[in-house]
């Protein structure tokens, strides 16, 4: 759960209403009925001493701690309510409240429940956020939940962890946040595990595609894997991500000695945020149900017998994208190959925020089909990551492109690992009604990146009109 970042960037405007009161919602149907697991084992928490049946323990690991949900409420031994006002990061809509009313257990699960409410012509959002700081923080192991997010425009689920003390090496990002399950509502088939750490701000994010089902239809259990000097996260028992390579330092200062900021202990937070930078705000088709609650089947958290701290950083190898013989670094600028746009090679068509279409390769051009430009200028976007951007070098970033209605689309160079920072800033481009040459210089000042991203974006410009692009050339000059 971003503190105060954009993930994916761009400006949201939102009527942040605060303090409005009104009747609330009546209370989310019951959920599914809760799938067993295989394996039944009957184990004990170290902490409690509790006895949980039907539970699954991963080889190498013993439970140390778990929540299946089966009293009367939250305990008060367990889980702490948080409090936060409306946009107190990412300029999210919701309140915090300490209640009830937004995070309780019913039929053996927690409910998180964000509501809408609506009085004398304004509008409000109230949530649920809970966590375990100071009650069950741990150094290392496997954390895990079984869950199922809401579904609708405007909603971001999570399940993620914190230092118990965020002071130890700095407020956020020099802390260094574990996000375990992100889940966009408007997009339930993509789940995001991310680290965020460093200063300047570094993130390092993986993505679990549903190949079959949806997130918010069935319940599906995310964890992560943390040992020293090595995290990895899991869908459903599938490794999709890992990460070594991490720092904390502050402005001026040397970085604190590997594996910091990730050796120290770390509690575990479930909320469900409404609007923001993000996930865009709540919509006319955003419904305020049972299909906006996140439903938590359980958390655990094992723990190995033992670690081994004595790790070292990795040398970091940076590998450069070879140019082609023309000395482009765009792989098929000339959309001479037929590509699986869907996939994380290559060109890449993005939809974000209610944004709508399709894009297709042929007769060396691709054309984009927008149905809807929806609420971010992200929100239509065909990309091409591992651009090497290299220190000190210069280059120059062109296409021919023109649309079938004259209309303004964004291209930019962007830096996914790096803050979202702009090598070459998002542009806006009018395309007329024949094809045009725009041409770009580029300074790279920056630190060298191997993971450069050149991007098209199409949405939130007041236009649907079909776009044609070709002959995408980035080529380094000196």
């Amino acid at each position: 759960m971003k503190k105060p970042l954009i993930l994916i960037t761009g400006l949201i405007t939102a009527c942040m209403l605060a303090g409005c009161q009104g009747a609330l919602q009546s209370a989310p149907a019951q959920p599914d009925a809760k799938q067993a697991d295989d394996t039944t084992e009957e184990t004990q928490t170290e902490e409690t001493g509790k006895t949980t049946e039907d539970m699954e323990i991963p080889e190498g690991y013993h439970l140390v701690w778990a929540d299946e949900f089966d009293g009367d409420g939250l305990s008060d031994d367990d889980w702490n309510y948080e409090t936060h006002e409306v946009g107190w990061v990412n300029h999210e809509l919701q309140e915090y409240v300490p209640s009830e009313e937004y995070a309780f257990v019913k039929d053996g699960e927690l409910v998180i429940r964000p509501v809408k409410i609506e009085k004398d012509g304004l509008v409000a959002y109230k949530s649920g956020r809970v966590n375990t700081q100071n009650k069950h923080d741990y150094k290392y192991g496997r954390f895990e939940a079984k869950l199922k997010v809401p579904k609708g425009k405007g909603f971001l689920p999570a399940f993620w962890m914190m230092p118990q003390e965020e002071d130890h090496y700095g407020q956020w990002p020099k802390c260094g946040e574990i996000d375990i399950m992100e889940v966009l509502g408007d997009n339930t088939k993509v789940n995001y595990g991310t680290l965020h750490y460093g200063e300047p701000h570094r993130q390092s994010q993986g993505m679990y595609n549903l190949s079959s089902g949806d997130f918010s239809e069935e319940y599906h259990v995310f964890a992560v894997e943390w040992e020293p000097g090595e995290i990895r996260w899991y869908c459903d028992g599938q490794q999709y991500h890992s990460e070594n390579d991490w720092f904390s330092a502050v402005a001026g200062e040397e970085e604190k000695p590997y594996p910091a900021p990730f050796d120290q202990p770390f509690h575990v937070i479930l909320n469900v945020a409404v609007g923001g930078d993000w996930p865009g705000d709540p919509d006319a088709s955003t419904v305020f149900d049972d299909r906006a609650c996140m439903y938590v089947d359980y958390v655990r958290i094992f723990q190995k017998d033992s670690y081994d701290e004595n790790v070292q950083k990795p040398v970091k190898e940076v590998i450069l994208r070879d140019a082609d013989d023309s000395g482009n670094l765009v792989y098929n600028g000339d959309f001479s190959e037929k590509e699986d746009l869907s996939d994380d090679e290559n060109w890449k068509f993005l939809l974000f925020n209610g944004g709508e279409g399709q894009a297709e390769i042929g007769d060396n051009e691709i054309i984009i089909s927008s149905t809807n430009e929806g609420t971010e200028e992200y929100s239509v976007q065909l990309v091409q990551p591992d651009m090497p951007m290299e220190q000190g070098s210069s280059y120059e970033f062109s296409f021919e492109a023109y649309a079938d209605e004259p209309r303004t689309i964004k291209p930019a160079i962007t830096a996914p690992d790096v803050d979202w920072i702009r090598y070459l800033q998002d542009t806006p481009v009018d395309l007329t009604g024949d094809w045009q040459t725009y041409t770009f210089d580029i300074d790279m000042t920056d630190e060298t990146d191997p993971n450069g991203r050149v991007e098209f974006n199409m949405g939130k410009q007041g236009s649907t009109a079909t776009v044609h692009i070709r002959n995408v050339k980035l080529v380094k000059t000196k």
